[in-house]
């Protein structure tokens, strides 16, 4: 691993540095009529250097050394525009207005001229507002091209193959649980935290513009972070630029999908923006018995009141019909994958479960000048689900099982308002990024899960002879509202949170300073464990420095705080997570920008981490560790070698065990649900000129090695290695795509597992995996006008 490490730092500080005084030139490209100019080329005159407006026309150039340049902006079969500009230090606004109007523009095939896999800045979500490359931490941003290469329809297919170290770990359907640095990764989106220990409902991708992985010290950044980062899912927002987009999809096992995308404005003067998605899908599984059939729609309007106030008002909501949770659970005492990959426990007559998500987002922007701005903003979710989940009660070495039905009706509201501030300021010699505000939460849930019963009362099922046919089901009394049903089992939080933050800039800007400090006050009130209030500080120390105009070194301390909640079996109380972050790493841009990489080192310390109790599994029940120790190393590359050509790869090591528990037999022991390594790519190649002008291809891999199970049982650790194979070919002709993808080429059986000991009456070992999907094939046509 050691000589790993020094390979991968040498390629990074292979190229000379050089440490001359540099400024940002940032700015917007609009056309004749004031609408964003998008995806059109920035770029210094007589140098390389350059770069891509994004969807709202702005662009900037990093690093550029002091001197007078030349700036051109161009598009193919526009006339180009120039302006002179004196760089000296800090930042320089330049903006352009091009003579075509915005529907001259559109009728431009600018399209493949984006950076498809790389971006330079985090979304204004994340609230920091300065490239990634000198953000003292490890951010990795799946774009929305990505997504679209790969075919992924939502969060539970893989879109965290993008990044290092992500694994996804048991799911039931509704929610995706991704988990790296040893824990599972907070679920955020937009900014706002929605948590919970069942949800939120997975995002469909037709609303996602994209998806940024905070790895490491998020404790700070956003209220109540997990120390092992979170993902920050961007819903799409108006452009400005008049547009709309139809896909109809077909794929495997009866899957059918239709999604719009409706981009444009209402007035004529561009102040009134709209953007409307629409997806709907029926897809059947390769189990018998299952299937899902999910429908979304997600308005967004935006009033652009002048140039320095804006508001944004977003509704999403999605509607998914399925099978009773936990059909996708396999057990045997026989060992992994000794059933076949498409065996069910449902019955032929198995009730379906029916999930409502709504939420509802309000921003408001004020820009007081170029440098400085004030966002606030309010969210509301409301999450509801009827439905079932499946269990086993016990098996038999024989193969005789006892299933269990249970109900599971719930619901789960979040409400969030944030308001923050953030800009720059010079003081002498030494230039400040300041940001500060206050976040303040409220989250509820609540379950009837209390009531089951055996499907196999007086004959039991058996896994090596299946009888699928319809059996007689519990019967569960749902005449009271579930708020008297489920009261037993209510959680709440509420959390309060101020914070501040100065990066301060030295030799300008080449060093980066940055001291943060946040106040959180939460109450927290269980069933089990009554109500608690806690409260802490908790500081932040981050340094960065520039080796040259695209290099820079970081590192960074971070202690975070987390109020959670817990059932404990026979009682107690749950405690909050505390602990720290130790990281360091460096970033570099390639090739003008094209392409990025990153390395980074950590150790992360976390006490007081809930895990489900290893021997009550599918209850309430949690197990609370000592402390936990996870470090490891990550790398990442995106972004496209040459014209045409882009690559994702990446590579991550983690170990995560517990270093400290009231049992010491647990000193040392894995924490479950980790890969010690995981590496993935993906490698894309589309021809830019001839006959065939418009064809790609595809591929990647995920790979997987010493895994350890979610539920480590016996403590042992047996599952094998993991290795995926995708490919996909796709054209795309004036305003038509074509798309079709190969998922699991090899047709290997994949799961992921874990042991539950206390199922088997004969005391032997249980394994229960979920078996991944065989070799399926989806294709997709594409219109944009």
């Amino acid at each position: 691993m050691r000589k790993i490490l020094h390979l991968l730092a040498f390629i990074f500080l292979a190229v000379p540095s050089a440490l001359a005084q540099s400024g940002t030139i940032r700015g917007t490209v609009t056309t004749s009529d004031g609408q964003p100019a998008e995806a059109v080329s920035v770029g210094i005159k007589d140098s390389p250097r350059g770069t891509i407006t994004n969807e709202s026309g702005r662009y900037q150039l990093n690093n550029i050394k002091s001197g007078t340049y030349t700036v051109k902006v161009t598009a193919v079969g526009l006339q180009s525009e120039e302006k002179s500009v004196t760089v000296t230090k800090g930042s320089i606004t330049l903006n352009f207005m091009l003579k075509e109007n915005s529907s001259s523009l559109k009728e431009v095939s600018i399209s493949d001229r984006r950076q498809k896999y790389k971006v330079d800045e985090p979304s204004a979500t994340l609230r920091l507002n300065e490239p990634l490359v000198q953000i003292p931490q490890n951010i990795q941003v799946v774009t929305s091209d990505q997504i679209k290469d790969q075919q992924i329809y939502n969060m539970l297919e893989g879109a965290s193959r993008n990044v290092s170290g992500i694994t996804m770990q048991e799911h039931w359907g509704n929610y995706a649980r991704v988990n790296a640095r040893g824990d599972r990764l907070a679920p955020f989106r937009n900014g706002v935290n929605l948590e919970a220990d069942w949800g939120p409902l997975n995002e469909d991708m037709a609303f996602v513009d994209r998806i940024e992985f905070v790895k490491g010290p998020a404790g700070f950044m956003l209220a109540n972070g997990n120390p092992s980062g979170f993902y920050n899912v961007v819903t799409k927002k108006p452009t400005g630029v008049t547009r709309q987009a139809f896909e109809l999809s077909a794929g495997s096992f009866d899957n059918y999908r239709a999604t719009a995308d409706f981009d444009g404005v209402i007035t004529k003067d561009g102040k009134l923006q709209y953007r409307l998605n629409l997806m709907g899908q029926m897809a059947k599984d390769w189990r018998p018995y299952d299937f899902t059939n999910h429908f979304g729609i997600a308005p967004v309007l935006r009033y652009k009141f002048d140039d320095k106030n804006m508001i944004t008002a977003e509704y999403t909501y999605q509607y998914q019909r399925m099978n009773a949770f936990g059909t996708a659970y396999l057990f045997s005492t026989k060992g992994y994958a000794s059933l076949p990959r498409s065996f069910t426990n449902a019955p032929s007559n198995s009730p379906a479960t029916d999930i409502y998500d709504q939420s509802a987002f309000l921003n408001y922007e004020h820009k007081f000048n170029d440098k400085w701005k004030f966002t606030a903003q309010g969210s509301y979710f409301n999450y509801k689900q009827n439905g079932y989940s499946y269990w086993i009660n016990s098996i038999m070495d024989n193969g005789d099982v006892d299933r269990n039905l249970g109900l599971w009706d719930a619901s789960n509201r979040i409400k969030n308002l944030q308001a923050f501030v953030n800009g720059e300021v010079q003081t002498g010699f030494i230039k400040h990024r300041i940001l500060g505000g206050a976040d303040l939460g409220d989250k509820y849930y609540i379950a009837d899960y209390n009531q089951s019963g055996s499907l196999d009362p007086n004959t039991p099922f058996n896994i090596f002879n299946p009888n699928n046919g319809p059996v007689t089901l519990p019967v569960f009394n749902t005449s009271a509202p579930l708020s008297e049903r489920g009261l037993g089992t209510a959680t709440s939080q509420k959390y309060q949170s101020v914070y501040a933050q100065d990066e301060l800039g030295f030799f300008e800007q080449k060093l980066r300073l940055t001291i943060a400090g946040r106040f959180t006050h939460a109450t927290v009130v269980d069933p089990y464990a009554g109500s608690s209030a806690s409260r802490k500080v908790t500081p932040r120390f981050g340094i960065s420095y520039s080796l040259d105009p695209n290099t820079a070194l970081y590192g960074v301390y971070d202690v975070a705080f987390i109020p959670q909640t817990g059932n404990i079996f026979g009682g107690g109380s749950v405690k909050p997570i505390t602990g720290n972050n130790l990281e360091g790493g460096i970033k570099r841009d390639w090739f003008n920008g094209k392409w990025s990489t990153s390395l980074s080192v950590y150790r992360i310390l976390k006490n007081n981490q809930l895990v489900a109790d290893p021997d009550r599994p599918n209850t309430p029940y949690v197990v609370q560790l000592g402390q936990t120790k996870t470090n490891g190393i990550e790398f990442d590359a995106r972004g496209e070698i040459i014209s045409g050509l882009s690559l994702m790869a990446n590579y991550a090591y983690t170990n995560s065990r517990i270093s400290e528990d009231t049992d010491p037999n647990n000193v040392g022991t894995p924490v479950p649900g980790f890969a010690k390594h995981v590496t993935n790519t993906w490698l894309s190649y589309r021809l830019q000129r001839g006959s065939l002008k418009g064809l790609g291809f595809s591929a990647g891999y995920q790979w997987q090695l010493d895994r350890i199970p979610w539920s480590l049982g016996t403590g042992t650790s047996d599952l094998p290695n993991y290795f995926r194979l995708d490919a996909a070919a796709s054209y795309q002709w004036g305003k038509f795509s074509l798309a079709v993808n190969v998922n699991n080429v090899l047709n290997t059986y994949l799961y992921s597992g874990g042991h539950e000991d206390y199922l088997s009456s004969e005391g032997k070992t249980v394994y229960t995996w979920q078996a991944e999907s065989p070799r399926a094939v989806r294709a997709t046509l594409g219109y944009r006008f």
